[in-house]
């Protein structure tokens, strides 16, 4: 057996990668700036050091190998999956160090391990045979979105709705689902826009629901400057928005600047007219929530009234595989 050292190119789905003294540590964000990403209690850049969606893509000639990550205060999952599907769901105790991963090929077949996505996880080397980063040249697939794709009830990582999603499309996933924090932010714009990627969800409202941080003036508006700045650099990508999954105490009691979701789904709706209209633009869809997840799932599958449980992300993955994927590849040509 051999140590190779976790390098950045083993690690898909990241926005950047720091390294340290004998580590790597994804982001979901450019680390540099942190700074430039303000929010309350600094939740924006917390969310965004937690590696949903990023996975260790390697290939070996072991059929078992070792992964070597800093300690951790709390327990932490991971996922093996190779070719698409989910082979096994790994757990490492508070401040284990060692995560050793079986059922491996031992070939060429590409092999990944999807790293928790409820906490920052630093990386240092793989212990096995002919170990070797493998890229990935799938379709680039970027959802952005609140906690409900974050997905922080979901059985484990690759089992998040985006996820589910990716792998049933057979796509390169990169996930910015920031759990409470999604408000479109200009500087979180920039970012997607500066990012290379074939294809794009928004999943787009429900936070700024909760905390009435943009009101009927200003929602649309900032919807549309949201997607103008992507467009700056992906002029024909296309771009999915959706409007949010049902929530019952939400639907037609008005939060605190006078919305309900009602309201927002109609004018998420009209957003992708107004752009459709006014710019020509051809690759602009919009998605209802309430067909991807509907009043009919809320007594098994919402026990919050707001976020899916473990099986209520595996119907959402399911239908975003099936309703949504499919027209924004379809329009890719």
């Amino acid at each position: 057996m051999s140590t190779v050292p976790i390098t950045p190119d083993f690690i898909q789905g990241a926005i950047t990668i720091e390294s340290g003294d004998g580590y790597v540590r994804p982001w979901r964000t450019d680390y540099q700036q942190k700074e430039l990403y303000p929010s309350i209690d600094e939740n924006l850049v917390n969310q965004m050091s937690k590696p949903v969606g990023v996975r260790v893509r390697f290939a070996s000639t072991s059929t078992s190998v070792t992964l070597a990550v800093l300690p951790d205060e709390v327990a932490r999952k991971f996922d093996l999956v190779i070719e698409n599907e989910r082979i096994d769901t790994l757990s490492l105790a508070m401040g284990e160090t060692t995560l050793t991963v079986g059922d491996l090929p031992g070939d060429e077949t590409p092999v990944e391990v999807w790293l928790p996505y409820d906490g920052p996880v630093s990386l240092a080397t793989i212990d096995g045979e002919g170990v070797r980063s493998v890229s990935d040249t799938r379709l680039k697939w970027l959802t952005y979105g609140s906690s409900i794709t974050q997905c922080g009830a979901a059985h484990s990582p690759s089992r998040t709705w985006p996820a589910i999603a990716a792998r049933a499309c057979d796509l390169n996933l990169t996930c910015m689902g920031l759990g409470g924090q999604c408000h479109l932010d200009s500087m979180v714009a920039r970012l997607i826009r500066d990012r290379d990627a074939d294809l794009l969800t928004m999943k787009l409202g429900i936070n700024v629901m909760g905390a009435a941080s943009l009101s009927p003036r200003s929602f649309r508006g900032a919807v549309i400057g949201f997607t103008q700045i992507i467009r700056e650099k992906h002029p024909t990508m296309p771009i999915g928005i959706i409007s949010p999954i049902i929530s019952p105490p939400r639907e037609a009691t008005a939060n605190a600047v006078g919305f309900t979701l009602e309201m927002m789904r109609d004018e998420l709706a009209d957003v992708v007219d107004r752009i459709i209209q006014v710019t020509g633009d051809e690759k602009i869809y919009y998605f209802n929530g309430l067909e991807m997840f509907g009043e009919n799932l809320v007594d098994d599958y919402l026990p919050d009234n707001l976020h899916p449980n473990g099986d209520g992300y595996e119907i959402l993955g399911n239908n975003a595989a099936v309703k949504v994927l499919p027209q924004l590849l379809t329009a890719l040509g």
